[in-house]
């Protein structure tokens, strides 16, 4: 079964990722299965959150449903195994050297998707996406011939890309699409909304070239677009969103009141107008929000459900389009992760030189490292 149009993500819910406040064991089961119930039919989980514990619960959560009632995700990448942990830096990836050297690539990657598998109480994932990939995972064959084993040992149908966990990797997903897309990458996830369109959009060309299906994450914004984070928001302790600039949430509610109109004007509720102006991408086949409950007399978890299942398919005029791209154009407002001409030194799991295969790789799609993905204010 491919992703559908909507999808579940087992960071939702707060017992992981830190987000809003965390569910009971016994709520976040009842969530997914109000997904389920409510006709979301793609639920996601990542081996690593959780040290495989989203895995187990998420399979307990659907283990009434039929298995062909709904198509499954995993994600595989951080070795929890026999990395250590760094901190808030997390697991490191499969592929540091320091762990094994690249002909151990394959036994790892069939390992991993083996205990995910087992853990989700199932045989085989619809898509299996390569989770926050460093420099190795977007550029080595190895790579992706240990991905693409996952197929023909059965273990799963689709394979696909998930960069992150911040944002960036531009070049570093043109080049890996260019690479890999017409042979291998069925699937990529890449965070997108009406608020966050750079640099997002600047892959969808080469996605949509090689044929490439687009997963897009972080749809709320924050939670911007569930309509209940406003300014003085109290977040959590340890909330993820706390790193974001100072000034985000009133900067972001203020966007929301001048596209208020054309979310009106379709009868949608402002999850799903940015789901919407997400889906409006060529390429863009599926929305993962991540949906939680805020501190304070806020939305509900299972009414944020609601509202994602409830999607309607909506058609924005040229000049909404225009009209939502002025306003929410967010460029050159953060340092982006991945090759960057900014870094100097050895490699980071998330930042590393810029070589001149990848300024090449952004030449032949426009994108210029020092004009198109350089951070020019706060």
């Amino acid at each position: 079964m491919h992703p559908t149009k909507t999808a579940y993500g087992t960071w939702s819910g707060g017992r992981y990722m830190h987000f809003g406040l965390a569910l009971s064991e016994d709520r976040y089961l009842a969530a997914i299965r109000h997904a389920y119930d409510q006709g979301i039919r793609t639920f996601m989980t990542a081996d690593v959150y959780g040290t495989g514990d989203s895995d187990e619960i998420l399979g307990r959560a659907l283990a009434d449903f039929p298995r062909d009632s709904y198509c499954l995700i995993g994600a595989i990448g951080h070795d929890f195994y026999n990395g250590e942990r760094a901190g808030s830096k997390g697991f490191p990836r499969f592929t540091d050297p320091a762990l094994r050297s690249p002909d151990g690539y394959a036994d790892y990657v069939k390992m991993a998707t083996e205990k995910s598998l087992e853990r989700c109480g199932v045989s085989k994932f619809d898509l299996l996406l390569l989770h926050n990939p460093d420099h190795t995972g977007y550029s080595d064959r190895r790579v992706w011939d240990a991905m693409a084993a996952t197929k023909s040992d059965g273990l799963s149908e689709l394979i696909g890309v998930a960069p992150g966990p911040a944002n960036g990797f531009t070049l570093d997903i043109i080049d890996c699409f260019e690479k890999f897309g017409d042979e291998f990458i069925d699937w990529a996830m890449l965070i997108l909304n009406p608020f966050e369109p750079w640099p997002g959009q600047l892959a969808l060309p080469a996605a949509e070239k090689h044929g490439v299906k687009v997963l897009t994450r972080v749809v709320d914004y924050g939670g911007i677009f569930h309509d209940d984070v406003k300014p003085n928001h109290p977040f959590p302790e340890r909330d993820h969103r706390t790193f974001r600039p100072e000034g985000w949430v009133e900067a972001g509610c203020e966007k929301l009141e001048k596209v208020r109109p054309i979310i009106d004007a379709h009868g949608l509720t402002a999850l799903q107008f940015s789901c919407a102006w997400n889906l409006s991408h060529p390429s863009v086949e599926s929305v993962v929000p991540t949906l939680i409950e805020e501190p304070g007399d806020t939305k509900s978890i299972e009414d944020k459900i609601d509202e994602l299942a409830a999607l309607p398919d909506v058609t924005f005029t040229a000049e909404e389009l225009a009209t939502i791209a002025e306003i929410g154009n967010n460029k050159g407002c953060m340092a982006l992760k991945g090759g960057s001409h900014e870094h100097e030194g050895a490699p980071l799991p998330d930042r590393w030189v810029l070589n001149d295969e990848l300024i090449a790789a952004g030449e032949r799609w426009g994108v210029s490292s020092e004009r198109d993905l350089a951070k020019t204010h706060g």
